[in-house]
C-alpha cells in the first residue's frame, strides 16, 4: 500500500509503502472496544466513598438496655437499619484499572489505523514542527491540511513549540508514536501522521 505525503501547504511531496499487514488488515471491532473500555477504565478517578458506620457520627453507648423495655434489641444508633445510620456495603475509593494483554492493544491500535485508512481520514505530512509558539499559525495549518474537528497529531518526537500551540484548539492533540493509543486514534475525526512516526508504528506493530 502507499500513502501519499504532503507538506505544510498540502502539496504532494512524495509517497511511502507502507504494510498492509498493519494498515490494510482486517478491522477487528472486539479488540478496539476492549482498549477503549481499558482506557476509560483507567481514567476514572474512583474516589467516591460512603460512610459505614464506623464512620457516622454518633454515639456508641447502647441506646437500651437488651431486654425488659419491649422494644427490638439494637446496639448503637449508627446501625445501618436506623436513619443516618452508616451504609452497608457501599462504594470506597479504588483503582477501575485493569490489566490488559499486550497483543490486545496492540491489534486495537492496528484495527484503528486500519480503520482510518480505509475511511481516508489519515493524513501523512513530511514534518510536524512550528518555529515559535503560537495558536493562529498552528490552526492555519491544520486548516490548510483539511482537518476539522477532533484531530490526533503523531510524530516520533513531540516538538514542544508545536505542542503548546495546538493546546489551545479543543479536540487537537499532539502525542508521540510510541505512546498513541487506540481510543486517540478512534476519536479523532482525522490522524496526521509523520512518515517517521508511520516507520515507527509499523514496526511496532507489525
Amino acid at each position: 500500500m502507499t500513502l501519499d505525503i504532503v507538506n505544510h501547504e498540502n502539496k504532494k511531496v512524495g509517497s511511502v509503502d507502507v504494510s498492509d499487514e498493519v494498515f490494510g488488515g482486517r478491522v477487528n471491532a472486539d479488540v478496539m472496544w476492549e482498549s477503549v473500555v481499558h482506557a476509560n477504565a483507567a481514567d476514572r478517578r474512583g474516589t467516591h466513598k460512603t460512610k459505614n458506620r464506623a464512620n457516622v457520627s454518633g454515639s456508641g453507648k447502647k441506646p437500651w438496655r437488651q431486654k425488659g423495655t419491649g422494644r427490638a434489641r439494637v446496639g448503637s444508633i449508627r446501625n445501618p437499619l436506623w436513619r443516618h445510620g452508616g451504609t452497608v456495603f457501599g462504594p470506597q475509593p479504588r483503582s477501575y484499572d485493569f490489566k490488559l494483554p499486550k497483543k490486545v492493544e496492540r491489534g486495537a491500535l492496528r484495527a484503528a489505523l486500519a480503520q482510518k485508512v480505509t475511511d481516508g481520514e489519515l493524513v501523512v505530512v513530511d514534518a510536524l514542527t512550528a518555529s515559535e509558539v503560537k495558536t493562529k499559525p498552528a490552526a492555519e495549518l491544520l486548516k490548510r491540511l483539511g482537518v476539522t474537528g477532533k484531530a490526533v497529531l503523531i510524530d516520533v518526537a513531540v516538538d514542544e513549540n508545536l505542542s503548546r500551540s495546538v493546546r489551545n484548539i479543543p479536540g487537537v492533540t499532539l502525542v508521540a508514536s510510541g505512546r498513541v493509543t487506540a481510543r486517540e486514534v478512534l476519536d479523532a475525526t482525522r490522524v496526521v501522521a509523520t512518515q517517521g512516526a508511520l516507520e515507527k508504528l509499523q514496526e511496532a506493530l507489525a
